[in-house]
């Protein structure tokens, strides 16, 4: 006999490379795409970690937006508040314009009705006499 293997020896020996082949072919193959999953998580994980640094970012402006929404709420209801007691803090108009059909100067209408000097010549041109508007 010979010491050559037979053509059945030869498949035998090709089918075992093949294999061999094969399974280090699927090995580099599962490691390359291995590689590629852990890179793209690594991706994800920064793209995700810009986007909360980025959300965070809103939400603090979306707070401080709100807060000097709520200030400017409260600083308005203040000055609505405040409005009717400056009118009510003056004698006021109906007064004055009563002293200026009787004949008060306008000097007279800013000491007794609390009306400011142009207010009140104004008041006397509107509803006094002619001599009352002057003075």
């Amino acid at each position: 006999m010979s010491s050559l293997p037979s053509f059945a020896d030869w498949l035998l020996i090709g089918r075992a490379v093949f294999l061999v082949f094969s399974f280090v072919l699927a090995a580099v193959t599962f490691r390359a795409w291995r590689r590629a999953a852990l890179q793209e998580r690594a991706q994800t994980l920064a793209a995700t970690e810009e986007l909360r640094k980025r959300l965070d970012s809103v939400d603090a402006r979306l707070v401080a937006s709100r807060n000097a929404i709520q200030q400017l709420g409260e600083a308005l209801e203040r000055a609505l508040r405040a409005e009717p007691a400056r009118r009510s803090a003056a004698p006021g108009y109906p007064i004055a314009v009563r002293l200026a059909r009787g004949g008060a100067r306008a000097q007279e209408l800013v000491e007794s009705c609390g009306l400011s000097q142009g207010e009140a010549e104004l008041v006397c041109r509107l509803h006094g006499t002619p001599s009352a508007a002057t003075g």
